[in-house]
């Protein structure tokens, strides 16, 4: 983790708290392999520890910071509650590994109830309206590179958005992409021909290729040559691209469970789909499938007959 992007100290040194708290992100940040999870965790230990050591805080302060009202004005809802509660007791456990303090007062505060959202995934006749609004342009071009690098390989967000030539290797005119994903886990997958002809063309459009630029340039441009499009941008035009084929709105995370969606509806078995997410067991691949695909009811039409509907 860069610590340039650690809040300036009051007093110009950190403390013990504070270098706890930078081994604690940067341990996060290892383990996730994720910025934006170590940015989130950061956003919201900072604020609540500053002036306040970790071994003067009770299950009061907790409960009382868990269910603040926060910037917008508004009460927080039970997933804000939940990841706030969850945020300070990964910190505790953490110092009482590390043998700084001997409880945690996250473990005398209960969590809120919360139901998962059901998780959407973009049929493909969906896809293919997305994808043609997705203008003819240099920029339109980059983002339709993008659109199917996410579909085809079902990577995340940071996965997708970190890729650098160097991650890139062509073996037999088949090219490969190297990732690190979720937990620090790494390897080495077929880029399908779609995603990687489109790259190709893409970086064409600003007069470069994988075979001269460095390998630590990213694949995706901002339309002038060596300028990277970050997240954030490409989320914008996203949504503006949603919009325009009449799609709900939604993250880009909708295009992970699209890919495993589409797989699944071309008949792929959980196994393979589970290998493909990288998921860390069969249950949270089925889990994750009966989200998306829905449970039929088989017994609603005698029922129905039953009671004269």
């Amino acid at each position: 983790m860069d610590p340039r992007s650690f809040p300036a100290l009051a007093s110009g040194e950190p403390d013990r708290w504070d270098q706890a708290l930078y081994a604690f992100l940067v341990e996060k940040g290892n383990r996730s392999g994720s910025a934006r999870t170590v940015e989130s965790y950061g956003r919201m230990l900072w604020p609540f520890f500053r002036g306040r050591p970790p071994d003067a805080v009770r299950a009061s302060d907790v409960l009382a910071y868990a269910h603040g009202i926060g910037p917008s004005g508004r009460p927080p809802s039970a997933a804000t509650i939940g990841a706030r509660i969850a945020c300070l007791s990964s910190f505790y456990r953490f110092l009482i590994r590390m043998g700084i303090v001997t409880a945690n007062p996250c473990d005398l505060v209960e969590r809120p109830r919360t139901v998962a959202a059901p998780a959407r995934g973009l049929s493909a006749d969906q896809v293919r309206a997305l994808l043609a609004v997705v203008p003819d342009t240099v920029a339109g071009r980059r983002d339709r590179a993008l659109l199917l690098t996410f579909i085809l390989t079902g990577r995340r967000r940071t996965e997708v958005m970190s890729l650098t030539v160097g991650d890139l290797t062509v073996d037999d005119d088949v090219a490969f992409y190297a990732y690190r994903g979720k937990g620090g886990k790494r390897g080495l997958r077929e880029l399908p021909a779609p995603a990687y002809r489109a790259i190709v063309a893409s970086l064409a459009d600003v007069g470069r290729s994988v075979e001269t630029m460095g390998p630590a340039e990213s694949l995706w441009h901002r339309g002038a040559a060596g300028t990277r499009l970050s997240g954030a941008a490409f989320y914008a035009r996203f949504r503006r691209y949603l919009r325009a084929a009449g799609l709900a709105p939604t993250g880009l995370h909708v295009l992970r469970h699209s890919a495993a969606k589409l797989r699944r509806d071309a008949g792929e078995s959980v196994e393979a789909v589970s290998s493909f997410l990288d998921h860390s067991s069969l249950a949270v691949t089925t889990t994750y499938l009966r989200r998306l695909e829905g449970q039929a009811d088989t017994a609603w039409r005698e029922v129905a007959v039953a009671i004269g509907v």
